[in-house]
């Protein structure tokens, strides 16, 4: 079993920079693809980045390119997400997840485990 716990959410600005973390205990997730999704209000759960086991391979969605990058400390079973230049349009709940595959997910279902959510809130 695995845990994640997310840490780095909250209210910011516009133009705002934050930086998510993710670290999981229980079991190492070092083999694991990690990933961050996030869900709006009436809204599906999206992947915004993922991240393969080794790191070597990244995925962004479109509307986070050139702003959030995700990385991986695999010694310390943690994840990040970098984000800069918040828009209003990236509040949202924010979730981690892992996969029990190395390669990259996209899609909420190829998750099995879940970071329990925090708020970015980005106002303008």
């Amino acid at each position: 079993q695995v845990q994640l716990v997310e840490s780095g959410g909250g209210l910011v600005q516009t133009g705002d920079s934050l930086r998510r973390s993710c670290a999981a205990s229980g079991r190492t997730v070092r083999t694991y693809a990690m990933a961050w999704f996030r869900q709006a209000p009436g809204k599906e759960r999206d992947a915004v980045a993922a991240i393969s086991w080794s790191g070597g391979a990244t995925y962004y969605a479109d509307s986070v390119k050139g702003r959030f990058t995700i990385s991986r400390d695999r010694a310390k079973n943690t994840v990040y997400l970098q984000m800069n230049s918040l828009k209003p349009e990236d509040t949202a709940a924010y979730y981690c997840a892992a996969r029990l595959s190395g390669g990259l997910g996209y899609i909420p279902s190829e998750y099995a485990y879940w970071g329990q959510g925090t708020q970015v809130t980005v106002s303008s």
